[in-house]
């Protein structure tokens, strides 16, 4: 825990996108899982990673720290547990440009409530940066936009929604831990797809090869990645965020190409060009503001 703590905030973002990339290529490497059945065996590992990570933080003190967390921590988890579920619902009744194009918009939703909620000001460079990220975004799932289910579409909104709510709460209680509503999060979307597995009548059991990929998501795709971004989010403005978290849209085709085959088009590119360039200016301006103040101090 410390050492993490002593890792710049908009690295840890970054290395949370890192993990989360990882997403789309473990979901097209399981063999027979419903979506649904996904969502409860990573839930499950995922909160176990969770728990596991506070017992080390914390040790004896572990409960404590669901009791410091306190109310925000347990309603942004909450919150977070339906923007697990919308993504699943998304995948299954959208396409998947559609749901990573609506996701990608999480940029607006974390410059949007920064600015109304913490009066967080966005400079220039970032405003540059969201412009042209949201540009690149276009470029990459343009040609696959389709019309969709209108549900579908609706769900996939869940996502950037919650989890600029949870940022908002992170930055609201900087020195207040929120890994525990990471906790919280990953016990309700695994009730949830308990709930959805029963009703439906499907069978929880799948294939060990399926099992160990949910590990895999739930240990090392979201366990890891919430962590760093949570952590990393305390000292990193909202905006920065949302462009950082773009890295994530270009890194999973990256992967899909380099474990699956999957070959990028010349828009997508192009797309994947201009958001690692909106990126590498976060951190450029980041780098510029580091020198000012050892300059001043």
């Amino acid at each position: 825990m410390k050492i993490i703590n002593k890792i710049p905030g908009p690295i840890l973002i970054f290395m949370g996108a890192l993990s989360l990339s990882f997403g789309g290529l473990i979901v097209k490497s399981f063999e027979g899982a419903t979506l649904w059945q996904i969502l409860f065996w990573r839930s499950i590992f995922f909160s176990l990673t969770i728990l596991a990570f506070l017992i080390i933080t914390y040790k004896k003190k572990v409960f404590n720290s669901f009791y410091l967390s306190g109310l925000p921590g347990f309603i942004g988890g909450v919150v977070l547990s339906f923007g697990f579920c919308g993504y699943v619902y998304a995948m299954s009744n959208t396409s998947v440009a559609n749901t990573n194009f609506i996701i990608s918009l999480q940029i607006l939703f974390l410059a949007i409530f920064g600015y109304l909620f913490l009066k967080e000001k966005i400079s220039t460079i970032t405003l540059v940066s969201i412009i042209l990220a949201i540009t690149g975004v276009t470029l990459m799932v343009g040609n696959d936009l389709r019309p969709g289910n209108l549900s579908g579409n609706l769900a996939a909104f869940t996502m950037p929604i919650t989890f600029a709510v949870l940022i908002m709460i992170v930055r609201k209680f900087p020195t207040v831990d929120r890994i525990p509503a990471q906790f919280v999060a990953g016990v309700s979307s695994c009730l949830i797809g308990l709930s959805v597995c029963i009703y439906y009548s499907h069978n929880l059991m799948v294939s060990p090869n399926d099992i160990f990929l949910g590990f895999l998501a739930g240990f090392f795709q979201v366990g890891f990645g919430f962590i760093f971004i949570t952590i990393g989010a305390r000292s990193t403005p909202s905006a920065m965020v949302g462009v950082i978290m773009l890295s994530e849209s270009v890194l999973g085709p990256f992967w899909a190409f380099l474990f699956a085959g999957e070959r990028a088009s010349l828009f997508a590119l192009i797309g994947g060009a201009i958001i690692l360039f909106a990126v590498l200016l976060q951190f450029s301006s980041l780098l510029l503001s580091n020198k000012k103040e050892k300059i001043i101090n």
